[in-house]
């Protein structure tokens, strides 16, 4: 989403949840109204907002945020999905949950296999790794299946309705459970939810100074439809140099970057509903060092219609926002609210450990299989296996109670 950008970086960079056969080029969506009316109003009211309030206001609005939306007026869908704006692993294929279930069940075998085990999804969306997850333990007669609870979290209350009636339908709603953050025993989970928190964007001064990127109201624009710009001002906590500072970055002078405050109040609150178990990360990002590289850039994306580009600016509401993940913000928040690391590894490896293709071996010799699936789940795994699409995002496990040197499913265990 920063013009700066440059629009040729290879496709690891800018599109790695994009579909390019499935691209239109459409045009941009109109902004909500509702919503560019509300950050007007609020901008006017207390001055030029940080970037990571404009992001909170477009992406969790919860009458006109994106993910608030449950469709559009022509029927295709917001969020994951062919038939919406960007693709993830799960909405390609239930195959990746089937083995995300392998996954899970050997975190539950390593607590010694407890009769209640709590799975709390995080950004579950229309409900595809849950039906992945469910169907694969159904399928793989795993005993899991009569200890497990499913709460999924979302902020769409139709998003979690569609959910529920994805689950119904394969009859296994039952292992629903209403959302809540008591702390309690299993695994939290959290698909490409990182990269969608609010970011502040800031920029490198001079003398090693950091200044943030806010935005403001296009002077002289009409108050029912005013315009937005941004602007260049001191940062708006010291929160931001001390995280570069504790992670031994100083951006260029111009070097334009994302920091993603939010990650660690998610980590803490996510840290406190665990009792005993896992929290699992798939995402994009990068270490520090790697993140702020000055020949990397900005990293801030919007996606509609399987089109990525890199202006925040337009179609509020109506698009999805995603930066990078600051893989050593993440590693440090986690540390801080005392939980162990377990393993790091690339989503292809994930995948690979948890023995996919025997997955998939064992679709193409069930009778029922037919060709045409059979052909769609071997494209889909290929995609999530492929390190120049989604098989480069990282997944990281961390644990609390687990016993020392315990081996899960996916990490060589």
């Amino acid at each position: 989403m920063s013009p700066e950008s440059d629009p040729e970086r290879p496709k690891i960079e800018v599109g790695l949840r994009r579909v390019p056969e499935l691209d239109p080029r459409a045009p941009l969506p109109e902004s909500d109204p509702r919503l560019t009316a509300k950050i007007a109003d609020e901008i006017r009211s207390t001055g030029p907002m940080t970037f990571a309030r404009f992001m909170e206001h477009a992406l969790y609005d919860p009458e006109a945020g994106y993910y608030a939306r449950s469709g559009e007026p022509d029927g295709a869908t917001t969020g994951p999905g062919r038939r919406g704006d960007f693709l993830t692993a799960p909405e390609s294929h239930a195959i990746f949950g089937w083995a995300v279930a392998r996954h899970v069940e050997s975190v539950w075998l390593a607590l010694d296999r407890p009769a209640r085990f709590v799975v709390r999804e995080h950004g579950a969306g229309t409900g595809a790794l849950a039906a992945g997850i469910l169907d694969g333990l159904r399928r793989a007669s795993s005993e899991l299946l009569e200890a497990i609870r499913y709460p999924a979290i979302d902020t769409s209350g139709s998003r979690v309705a569609a959910l529920r009636a994805r689950l119904d339908a394969l009859g296994v709603a039952d292992r629903l459970d209403p959302p809540d953050d008591l702390p309690a025993v299993g695994a939290i989970l959290a698909n490409e939810l990182l990269d969608a928190l609010p970011v502040h964007r800031v920029e490198g001064g001079p003398g090693g100074s950091l200044l943030e990127r806010f935005v403001a109201v296009e002077p002289g624009g009409a108050a029912d439809a005013p315009p937005f710009t941004t602007a260049l001002g001191p940062p708006s906590t010291p929160d931001l140099a001390a995280r570069l500072a504790g992670e031994a970055i100083t951006l260029q002078p111009g070097q334009p970057a994302e920091i993603c405050l939010a990650v660690d109040r998610w980590m803490a609150d996510a840290g406190a509903s665990l009792e005993r178990g896992e929290l699992l990360l798939i995402d994009y990002g990068y270490p520090a060092a790697e993140l702020y590289d000055p020949d990397r850039g900005s990293t801030l994306r919007a996606y509609h219609r399987h089109r990525v580009h890199a202006d925040p600016l337009v179609g509020i509401g109506r698009q999805d926002l995603t930066a990078h993940v600051d893989l050593t913000a993440v590693e440090r928040a986690a540390a801080a609210v005392g939980l162990q690391s377990i393993g790091r590894t690339s989503q292809a490896r994930f995948l690979a450990a948890l023995e996919t293709g025997e997955l998939l071996v064992g679709m193409q010799a069930d009778q029922s299989t037919t060709l045409e699936s059979y052909l769609g789940a071997r494209s889909a795994l290929a995609r999530m296996l492929d390190p120049r699409a989604t098989g480069a995002f990282t997944v990281l496990a961390y644990g609390r109670g687990l016993s020392a040197g315990t081996l899960l499913a996916g990490f060589g265990g």
